[in-house]
This record gives C-alpha cells, sequence and structure tokens, in this order.
C-alpha cells in the first residue's frame, strides 16, 4: 500500500501545463497536470487499447473530443474514455486534473 499527496503536486506555470507523475506501474499510471485558466490540454489519442479517466480535482473547464466536441467538467466530474478515443481538457479557471491511464503508456 502507499499513500501519496495530491497538495505537493499543485504548482501553476502560466507558460504550459505543470505536470506530476503520480503513480507508474506496469498495470497503470497515473498523472496530475495542473493548467492555468485559459491553457488547453490539446486532444489527442493514442492508437493502442485501453482506458483511460480524467478526474477534475479542482477548478472548471470543458472535457474536449472529436470534431470539436466539448461537455463542461468542474470539480468532481470524471471523464472515461477509450485511449483511442480522442480526449483533452480546456481550463476556463486554474484546474488540476488527475488522469488514470490504463495499461500505461
Amino acid at each position: 500500500m502507499k499513500k501519496i499527496s495530491l497538495d505537493l503536486a499543485r504548482q501553476f506555470n502560466d507558460k504550459g501545463m505543470h505536470r506530476f507523475l503520480v503513480h507508474e506501474s506496469p498495470h497503470f499510471k497515473i498523472i496530475n497536470f495542473n493548467l492555468t485558466a485559459g491553457q488547453t490540454f490539446p486532444v489527442h489519442s493514442h492508437d493502442l487499447d485501453g482506458e483511460l479517466s480524467i478526474t477534475v480535482i479542482e477548478g472548471k473547464g470543458e472535457f474536449l473530443g472529436r470534431d470539436d466536441s466539448a461537455m463542461p467538467a468542474k470539480e468532481g466530474d470524471i471523464l472515461i474514455s477509450e485511449i483511442r478515443e480522442p480526449h483533452g481538457v480546456r481550463a476556463a479557471t486554474d484546474m488540476r486534473i488527475l488522469v488514470t491511464i490504463a495499461p500505461p503508456i
């Protein structure tokens, strides 16, 4: 068992996303991304099988997808997606997201 404090990863950078690797194993990976208001985690996908989740742990914005689709995202919301499916995030306020990827890439 292992405990990790995400408070240590609460850093923002106006020049780009701040990335903090929370956990990595052969089974899954967890990454904390911090975006300042107005920043975008670009829509992208990966050519492999698996799933991911994007959990908003602070702030609000939008989950982004294929063909410029967007849905509101606020603290406590979770997006679950196939890794192959286009996904991204746009921050309306300072925003922290926790991305879980299985299997890890």
